[in-house]
């Protein structure tokens, strides 16, 4: 592989429940010069997705339970913010002080469920991941297609990683592509044969992503071209989580 290229796709709107996600991004690429290609990776902030998709809540709405009030109190949380973690999460995690690590609906293993209030649009609100990430990538890559473009999609959000300080994008959704790229019964130049070697190409695509969007710059949205990936209708980023048989820490 030569090479590739990431850029950044800048001047799309704010973005609000309703918003035609695929048909701004499509139309801020094409404005900023760098109209999307087909063989491209597209890489969507996940908080955006939310945005459109109406996963914004006014914390001022929200019923606390008297648990989440107590804990809230106990470590000077937001109740609000509180209760919607653990309606967010299947199950509790880890919980040191004033940290929640929880297990989101989607199986993800992450703080506060992902919930965000930075970049909410306001004050008062938080925004929840994506209710099906998969398929918002499918959304947009569909919408695409309409407009003659082949174009994989990921939706990345930031996650701290165990044993690691600081954090990292990730890929939660996705959609057109294999997210994983497999070495397993290859062999290298000596001869050795792979047996487990098989790299995250989703993570990989939007750590990468990452470095061109970052978050002050309000570019939520970058394009990763010259990648070559693997063409799969039905890829989903569950067939990386892994299950409870093999993970050796849970």
């Amino acid at each position: 592989m030569p090479g590739l290229s990431i850029f950044g796709i800048p001047g799309l709107p704010e973005i609000t429940a309703g918003t035609d996600l695929a048909g701004s991004i499509h139309a801020a690429a094409a404005a900023a010069g760098t109209p999307l290609e087909s063989g491209d990776i597209l890489v969507i902030t996940s908080k955006i997705v939310s945005k459109a998709e109406g996963r914004v809540v006014e914390l001022s709405t929200v019923d606390v339970s008297p648990f989440a009030r107590q804990y809230a109190e106990k470590w000077e949380k937001e109740p609000a913010v509180i209760e919607l973690v653990l309606r967010e999460s299947r199950r509790v995690v880890r919980q040191v002080g004033p940290i929640l690590i929880t297990e989101t609906r989607h199986g993800f293993i992450c703080a506060n469920a992902g919930i965000d209030q930075s970049s909410s649009g306001g004050h008062g609100l938080a925004v929840l991941l994506p209710v099906d990430p998969d398929a918002s990538c499918m959304r947009v890559r569909t919408a695409l297609q309409a407009k003659g473009l082949d174009v994989a999609v990921i939706i990345s959000d930031t996650f701290g990683r165990p044993w690691r300080e600081a954090q990292t994008d990730i890929a939660i959704g996705i959609a057109g592509m294999q997210p994983v790229t497999s070495y397993i019964g290859q062999v290298d130049p000596h001869g050795h044969e792979f047996r487990v070697q098989a790299l995250c190409t989703a993570d990989e695509v939007a750590g990468a992503a990452e470095l061109v969007k970052g978050n002050l710059s309000r570019v939520p949205c970058a394009v990763v071209r010259g990648l070559p990936w693997e063409a799969d209708e039905t890829a989903t980023m569950q067939s990386i989580i892994r299950d409870s048989e093999r993970d050796l820490f849970r």
